[in-house]
Formats: structure tokens, sequence, C-alpha cells
């Protein structure tokens, strides 16, 4: 990069670490490193959580994912529009977490359920978490080592050291620092700061990508380009798509439910507003705030996909290529430069493709630009000592640096910086959040429970900030030493299964259930672990121990054979076909059976051994628990009020709320969902589209209309994020902290609400 690239990229840095270390001084009590104090507004939140969603893993996935399956599956998730905005504008699971004041969710299960579950729940939580966002600074590491052409090695004071490992080090102690300082209230206040960064940059991103790749010259050729049953566009037309397909979208749709509050408690802000409706209002926006996510994804995901197929930069595509194998075997054979070398010999030997579109046989899962150097790679891997599995570590990180050695590529000067910043932005905004999440559910629910009730806020907060310390440590362990053998998707999916697998019914049943009991979660979260456990086993060791083992006693067909079996009422979308690299069975179907099977044994379990309904009113504050004294006033259903209660409008909305809730249903319900989904579904009944048409509905629905809205969202979240901050500032210096909430729970209650709810039920039974 050249000085003034470097220049875009650190001075921003410097700035937000700064901040970080400016509002350290607003830390009082713990209940301020915590939860920001509770004082958040809704446009606090809602910044903060774009930046929170803009994560280098994220784009890194998307871009992964979307190469290989192109765009018509977005389509088909239009389906699954009512349910989650009806989620949103309900504050499903959201809402009702809030109205715990829980500070993290292993308080909630205690308060539900009992102590030793919260400690077995919170200890499951921390590992399944850890090990799904401990390859998060790997995946940076990689990204900037290839965007910036860092060497493998460099030497310091007459030492060499690993670049790679430099990286890491550097992401992490970024991050690390942000937490430390701070807790939550360094984390929202940057978040933010670096929101507002981030919106003006992906507007000149979206700009550079539409002025270098014509729409009509060569986006669109380069989509339609598929063979049948694989279209990148025709949502039709996509039955032969493999991992991405209908099944991963029903998977997602159940999940949607099962998980809503899954990871609650464990994020930056999920205690952090000043009230639930505060909360409700943050989610409800986030419909608007997710438009400048989308548009920015799919034009990236768009610019590389048309950079590395159309003919116009075949030559260009070639030396990506080139380059991304010489990166990629210099991780997977760092002490073995020999065979390295021989690898890249047969891969430089791939000629330029030369494809005419509309001429050449269409591109499919099989035959691609990437084929012949996955064929060339291939038979020089066959020679090797475990050559299946460094072939399956070879296409993995070779479709993750396809991002960052693209860009590279396409980017002049000045942009590599601003695109650079971007990217240091994502990874350090993610990486806090996430580290803090671990650190938290540790510490508030594996640790706290141990210590007495005296435990004085500045002790808590030196503990927290010293397991953040050692989670980020274990980060770094993980990033250098663990490696990842698929789709970025895939991998997490199949890692956070084992929390994710038995806790959604856990979570809904202890938040809007009376009859779920102890051993109902026991049951749930132990046997989704060992599912899960059982998953991640196969497929780590499918390449290198299992599918040889099955080989080497002839049982390679019986096993494939029954397989096929199971699977076949399923096809096309689920096919279990024997292979030597990949477990037949991926991480979504594995997670879906672990989830069906959990939620059953849940409520058998907890039917059988229920004795007495759950006092819910008290731990969610109702009733005669409420601040007041008296239940939440909810109006009657009536004809006239049925839209609004439908959309979860309650006597909490303003004027200005209640605009806010009919827009993101107009826009969600009756555009995205009505006319864009529903209504095209009719006319292919009768009329069926062109391919051609569905290029143009594409350009229309998922980047002109979510555009426009990118558009008016980034000033509306830009100054509400603003006058929100300020605000929030002001709260900060006249809040009274209270020391005793700290997340500890004494007999299902809160020790911050335990005298109140003893003097309102005696109180209540006197009336009686």
């Amino acid at each position: 990069m050249s000085w003034y690239d470097w220049l875009i990229t650190i001075l921003p840095v410097c700035f937000i670490l700064y901040i970080a270390y400016y509002v350290r001084r607003y830390i009082r009590g713990v209940s301020d490193y915590l939860a920001a104090g509770r004082i958040c507004g809704r446009y606090v939140l809602g910044v903060s959580e774009l930046s929170n969603a803009l994560a280098v893993i994220t784009l890194v996935a998307y871009v992964e994912i979307h190469y290989k399956t192109g765009f018509a599956l977005s389509f088909w998730q239009a389906a699954s529009l009512p349910l989650g905005i009806v989620m949103s504008l309900t504050g499903f699971c959201v809402y009702r977490f809030r109205e715990t004041r829980s500070m993290s969710l292993g308080q909630f299960l205690e308060m539900r359920y009992n102590r030793s579950f919260r400690i077995f729940a919170a200890a499951l939580r921390s590992v399944s978490e850890i090990l799904a966002n401990m390859i998060m600074p790997a995946v940076a590491a990689r990204f900037f080592i290839s965007f910036l052409g860092l060497p493998d090695r460099f030497s310091f004071c007459g030492i060499e050291f690993s670049t790679y490992f430099a990286v890491i080090f550097i992401c992490l102690t970024l991050a690390l620092s942000i937490i430390y300082m701070g807790g939550v209230l360094s984390i929202i206040v940057t978040d933010v700061i670096q929101g507002m960064f981030c919106f003006p940059m992906i507007v000149v991103f979206i700009i550079f990508f539409l002025l270098k790749f014509s729409w009509g010259g060569h986006i669109i050729p380069v989509l339609e380009d598929r063979i049948a049953g694989e279209s990148f566009v025709n949502p039709y037309d996509i039955k032969n798509l493999r991992d991405f397909n209908v099944f991963f979208l029903l998977v997602t749709f159940i999940a949607m439910v099962m998980h809503k509050g899954s990871w609650i408690g464990g994020g930056s802000d999920s205690s952090a507003a000043k009230t639930p409706h505060e909360q409700k209002m943050a989610g409800i926006l986030g419909t608007w705030r997710g438009s400048v996510n989308i548009v920015f994804f799919l034009i990236v995901g768009l610019g590389i996909i048309t950079l590395m197929h159309h003919r116009d930069f075949a030559g260009d595509a070639r030396e990506v290529r080139v380059n991304i194998a010489q990166r990629t075997v210099q991780q997977i054979l760092p002490d073995d430069p020999g065979k390295g070398a021989a690898v890249m010999t047969a891969v430089r030997a791939v000629p330029v493709k030369d494809h005419v579109i509309g001429m050449d046989a269409p591109y499919s899962q099989k035959n691609n630009p990437d084929t012949p150097y996955f064929e060339a790679a291939g038979k020089v891997f066959q020679d090797m000592e475990k050559g299946n599995a460094l072939m399956k570590q070879f296409r993995t990180l070779f479709h993750q640096l396809m991002l960052p050695m693209g860009m590279r590529h396409m980017l002049p000067d000045g942009l590599v910086g601003l695109f650079c910043l971007m990217m240091v932005i994502f990874m350090v905004s993610s990486d806090d959040s996430r580290i803090y999440s671990a650190c938290i559910t540790v510490t508030q629910d594996c640790v706290l429970p141990f210590c007495r009730e005296d435990l004085s806020p500045k002790v808590h907060i030196r503990i927290i900030r010293i397991v953040s310390v050692v989670i980020g440590f274990i980060f770094l362990a993980g990033s250098c030493f663990m490696s990842q053998l698929d789709y970025i998707q895939l991998f997490v999916t199949i890692m956070c299964s084992m929390w994710l697998g038995g806790c959604g019914p856990v979570i809904l049943g202890g938040l809007y259930s009376r009859f779920g009991t102890v051993a109902g979660a026991f049951t749930s979260l132990i046997t989704g672990m060992l599912m899960s456990l059982a998953g991640i086993l196969l497929q780590r060791n499918w390449p290198d121990h299992v599918y040889p083992w099955l080989k080497q006693r002839g049982w390679t067909e019986s096993v494939g054979a029954f397989l096929e079996t199971v699977s076949r009422p399923f096809h096309p979308w689920v096919v279990w076909k024997m292979d030597p690299v990949d477990f037949p069975i991926n991480s979504y179907e594995i997670y879906f059976i672990t989830m069906i099977v959990c939620l059953g044994l849940y409520i058998a379990v907890s039917c059988m051994t229920c004795k007495e309904p759950f006092n819910l009113d008290r731990m969610l504050h109702r009733g005669i628990y409420s601040a007041e004294g008296q239940s939440r006033p909810a109006s009657p259903w009536t004809w006239q009020n049925l839209w609004s209660k439908l959309i979860g409008i309650t006597p909490e909305y303003t004027r200005g709320d209640r605009a806010i809730a009919w827009s993101v249903f107009c826009y969600s319900i009756v555009f995205k969902f009505f006319l864009a989904f529903v209504l095209v579904l009719i006319w292919n009944r009768f009329s069926p589209w062109p391919v051609k048409w569905w290029s143009w509905y594409f350009l229309v629905v998922f980047v002109l209309v979510p555009g426009m809205a990118a558009a008016v969202s980034t000033v509306w979240f830009g100054v509400g994020g603003i006058l929100d901050l300020r605000k929030m500032f002001r709260d900060l210096k006249d809040r009274v902290d209270n020391p005793l909430d700290n997340g500890m729970v004494e007999g299902h209650v809160s020790l911050t609400d335990r005298d109140a709810f003893a003097a309102a039920e005696k109180e209540h039974r006197s009336r009686e």
C-alpha cells in the first residue's frame, strides 16, 4: 500500500482507541461495565449492531457461499419475511428477556431453572461459542496478509516471526483493549463511531463496483451462464444445488424461531436499552439497518463472481487464482517447499480460460473456471500422505482467499486504504463483541455463582477483565493451531450446534411456558451436545481416519448404499453420497436432526416431571412484581386495533414509533413479501419467466430498492445515532449505581429485586 493508504487505515483506528479510553471515566459500577448502565437509546443500539453485523468473517463467508450457489436462493428467503417481521415487531424473546432484567443468559436460566443448570449451560455455551468464533482472527489474518501482500515471515530485532501469528495477535490486542478499558460501554460507543465511518465508505464502494462492472454487459451474462438445475438467478431452477439449497433455507426458518433468544444476554447490547420498549424498537429498526448490509455484501459478491468468470477479465482471474494457490500452498505445506513447488508447477500450467458465454457449455458446480486448478492440485496431492485432507484444506482456503486477492487486484490506490480501514473496523467491532460474549458468559454464569454476595464492584470488574484476557489467549491459540476444513458457514454451524442443538427449547420454554422443568432442560442440552459432538468428530476425521477405515474393511459401498437409501425420500434437497473427502451428511443436516430430537425430549420430560407451574409474573416483573405494583396496561383485542395488535403495537408506542412499525411492515410485508414474492409466484405459476427477466428482477428487488432504503437509513441512523450518543453521555453523568445490580441470583430472584419482591408479596398476602 502507499503511504497515504496506511494513513487512511491507521489514523481512524487510533481515534477509535482513544474514544474507548475516554469512555472508561464513566465506569462507576458493574452495571456500567456489563450493560452500559442500561441507558442506551434505540439508535445507539441500531448503529452499534450495524458495525457488529459487518464482520470480516461474515463478508468472506457470504462471498464463499454465493460464489458457489449464486443468488437464486435469495428469492425463497422472502418466504420467511412474515415470520421474521412479526417476531421483530412483537419483540419475540427480546422483550421478555429484557423484562427479566438479567445481565446474562445464565442469570435468566438460574431464575427460571436453578444454579447448577446455569453453570452447566454457561460452560457448554462458552465452549461452543469459543470453538465457533476462534477462527475469526484466523480468517481476518489470512484476509489482511493476502490483501496487503505481506510476507509469510518477517524479522524484528534479529528474531524471525510468523506474519500470520503477528496479525492475529494485533487483531486480538485491538479487540481486548476496547473490552479492558470500558466493557460494554466501550464496545457500544466505539461501534457507533465505527458505524459512522462505515456508512460513507460503503457508499463509495457500491459506486465503484457499479462503475467497474456493467450490469447488462458483465453481471447478467455471468449470472445466466449456469447449467440447468444450478441457476444463479432463476429460483425455479436450483434443484441440483448442494449444501446451500432449499433444505438449508428450511433449517434457517426453523432456527429463526427456535434460536431467537439463544445468544441473547451475551452480546454487547442485549441488556443495555433504557427499557424493554427501546430494546424492541432497536430490533424493529434493524430492518432498515439491514438494508445497508444487504446491498454492500451483494455488490461485493457480484463483483468477485464477475471478475472470476467473465471473459473480459480472464487474464486477471488467472493471475488471482495463481496467487491464491500460492498463498494456500504456503499455509498447508509450510515445512515442505518441494511438494509446494510441485503443486504450484501444476497450477501454473493451467492456461487462461477463454470461455465465450452463449457459445461454450455453461458453468456448473463441478465444471467452472476453478475446476482445472483443483484438478491440477489434486493430482499432486494424491501422491502425498493424507492427500485427501490436504486437498480439502486447499479447497477450503482457496475459496476463503478469493475475496482479499480479488479485491486487491481490482482496487486502485486510495481505495485500497479505504477498504483496509473498513475491514479493520469490521474485525474490531466483531472480535470485541464475540470475545466479550464468551467472557460475560464465563464470568457471570460460571464464576459469579461461586462468589459471595458482598463481592465489590472493583473486584467483579477485575475478574471480568482477567477472564477476557484468558479468552483472548484461547482465541489466539485456536486461530494458530485449529484447522478449518469446511465452508465457514458450515463450520460455524456445526460448532455452534453443541449449544444450539438443545438450547432452543430451554430458552423458549423458559420465557413462554410454566411447565418447563430442570430435568427437561438438562435432557435437551445434554442430548444436543452429544449428537453434535458425534457429528463434529465424524466430519473432522472423515478424510484422515473414518473413510480410510471403512475402505480398509470394504464397507464403503454398503455404508454408501445405506446412506443413499435413507436420504432418497428427500432428494434432491438432501443427498447423502459416499465421498472420500467430505462427510456425506453436512452440518445443517446434523443441526436439523439434533434440534428436532431435543425439542421432543424437552417437552416430553418436562411434562412428566412438572409438579407445579412456574411463577412467570415474578420473573418478568409483572403483576404485583412490576415497578409500579401493577400489571402493564394492555388494550383489548377489537376489530379497530386488529392490525396494530398483529404487528405488536402496544400503549407504549408514540406516534413516531407507530410510523416506524408501519413503515417496516409495509416495506417488508407489502412490498418484499406480497408484491415481490407472492405476486411473482402467482405470475410464474401461469407464465414462467425467462432467465433474462429474473436477472432484471434481481436488480430491482435486491439492488435498487434496498439501495434506496440504505441511502435513507444512512442519513436517518447517522443523525439519530449522534443525538442518542450525546443523550447517553448526559445520562451517564447523572446515573446512580446500584451495587446489587451485578447478576447474582437468590431463590430464583435477582439480588437487586429480592427485597422489593418480598415486600410486594407480603403486601399482596395482606390484601387477600
